[in-house]
């Protein structure tokens, strides 16, 4: 069983049942939707082919403040041409309106980069566009436009209606793109609040970076969005502030992926280069709880060939990632307890460590120390058991423990009945015991599964 996380990006060649099946036999462990594509009905459609084939949870990537291309079809131009750019509508126009924000001499990117322009006019509500490269203007491919800090808002009228069905459908994870404050996340939680779903802010503009330390405090979980921050940065920037964006998120035990470009020439080629397989084992040793497919799985095609090449690539890498975590003293009584738990799994033989837990926040604390066993995560609730599935060395199971007057030897029977522990496992169980407090796990205990079994029977 690998230990890091694959999300796939389902697009038009991954859609169907079959391939979203063969995607999660291959080792795909979340579904993520890119609603920069598509409409609502076709995102009602993916969610509904996730749930009935697979056990993983889902990411809806809304859009945000992101700045995209909207084109009534593709166009073509070439170096010297000049593009214009409506914010009234028209064949080429922006999904955000910053016209009073721009001046002539600003530059624009569009794709990823890709295609570079620079601002030579402006009127009427319509830039024109000096392009510095040869490419296609496409509906819905991404604009930077570096160094501005431009008022637009959080949420378009098309994000508002996805979060409504994210709730409707009960989605596990949002995604919020080009998060650059706090603010932007709690904007999120608050049109959620109806429905526990785990934010994941994406770090994908400098305003984010600057701001990370708040954006963390406030999200549940980080994405590190490399292309669009390797175009809003100077791209010799993004490895040092991917590592260093890991190793806090590691800190707080806060699940974190890596994306963007993996795996990228399997869009065309059935192998990647030697590159993005350093490129994905790096994201791993680093501390990546999951790394991301974006087109690889969307409009690629070797989609199970990227899923099987990324999972081949973990299970080399994974057993050799060392934890980055500093001890900074006491946080909380889970968070010390897991401090505990790494010391005892180097010091003993420990088999398997079961962590019995609500919101699934000792199961994170647990993983981000890298320990070399597996970690049993029983929950109560079928969606803090999807979310966890993001959470590295993480295994979830559901079980309804409530009702059992020693929680420990419940479960413990339940996974031996599953196969989950043998009776000659040395396990580690740790919950919390007599108390309401939130991130309690205050109690561990260790036992051969056999003897546990054998005493509880008998008494």
């Amino acid at each position: 069983m690998k230990k890091t996380k694959i999300v796939c990006t389902i697009g038009p060649v991954t859609s169907s049942k079959q391939m979203i099946q063969k995607m999660y036999q291959a080792g795909m462990n979340g579904a993520r939707i890119n609603t920069a594509y598509g409409d609502l009905d076709t995102y009602k459609s993916i969610i509904e082919a996730v749930r009935e084939n697979t056990d993983i949870p889902v990411i809806v990537d809304i859009k945000g403040p992101e700045i995209r291309i909207k084109a009534s079809q593709d166009k073509t131009i070439a170096k010297g041409d000049i593009l214009e750019v409506s914010f009234n509508g028209g064949d080429v126009s922006f999904n955000h309106d910053f016209y009073d924000k721009m001046n002539v001499d600003d530059i624009v990117y569009i794709d990823n980069g890709k295609i570079r322009t620079k601002v030579v006019e402006k009127n009427n509500r319509t830039l024109r566009l000096l392009s510095r490269d040869s490419g296609t203007i496409e509906d819905g491919k991404g604009v930077n436009i570096p160094n501005k800090h431009l008022s637009v808002p959080t949420f378009s009228e098309k994000d508002l209606e996805i979060i409504e069905l994210s709730k409707k459908l009960d989605v596990e994870y949002i995604a919020l793109s080009f998060a650059r404050d706090a603010e932007d996340v709690e904007n999120l939680r608050a049109r959620t609040e109806s429905y526990e779903v785990g934010i994941i802010a994406k770090i994908e503009n400098f305003e984010g970076v600057e701001n990370f330390e708040e954006i963390l405090n406030a999200a549940d979980g980080i994405m590190v969005a490399r292309g669009d921050l390797g175009v809003e940065i100077k791209p010799e920037k993004v490895p040092l502030i991917q590592k260093s964006i890991i190793k806090k998120c590691n800190q707080q035990g806060k699940p974190v992926i890596t994306a963007t470009e993996m795996l990228e020439s399997m869009v065309h080629q059935s192998s990647p280069t030697r590159a993005e397989v350093s490129d994905v084992a790096n994201a791993i040793l680093d501390g990546s709880d999951a790394v991301m497919l974006s087109g690889e799985t969307a409009v690629g095609q070797y989609p199970v060939e990227a899923v099987q090449m990324m999972s081949r690539i973990a299970k080399e890498t994974e057993n050799s990632a060392k934890s980055h975590v500093e001890d900074v003293g006491y946080i909380n009584i889970s968070d010390t307890i897991s401090k505990a738990i790494q010391r005892i799994c180097q010091s003993m033989p420990i088999d398997k460590v079961v962590t019995v837990t609500r919101s699934g926040y000792t199961a994170q604390v647990i993983a981000r120390f890298r320990i070399a066993q597996p970690i049993i995560a029983v929950t109560a609730t079928e969606k803090v058991r999807k979310q966890l599935e993001l959470v590295f060395g993480v295994y979830p199971v559901q079980i309804n423990y409530h009702e059992a007057k020693d929680r420990i030897a419940f479960v413990a029977d339940r996974l031996h009945e599953m196969k989950l522990v043998d009776n000659e496992d040395v396990v580690l169980f740790t919950a919390g015991v007599r108390t309401q407090m939130p991130h309690a796990s205050n109690s561990i205990e260790i036992h051969k599964i056999k003897e546990l079994r054998k005493f509880t029977s008998a008494v």
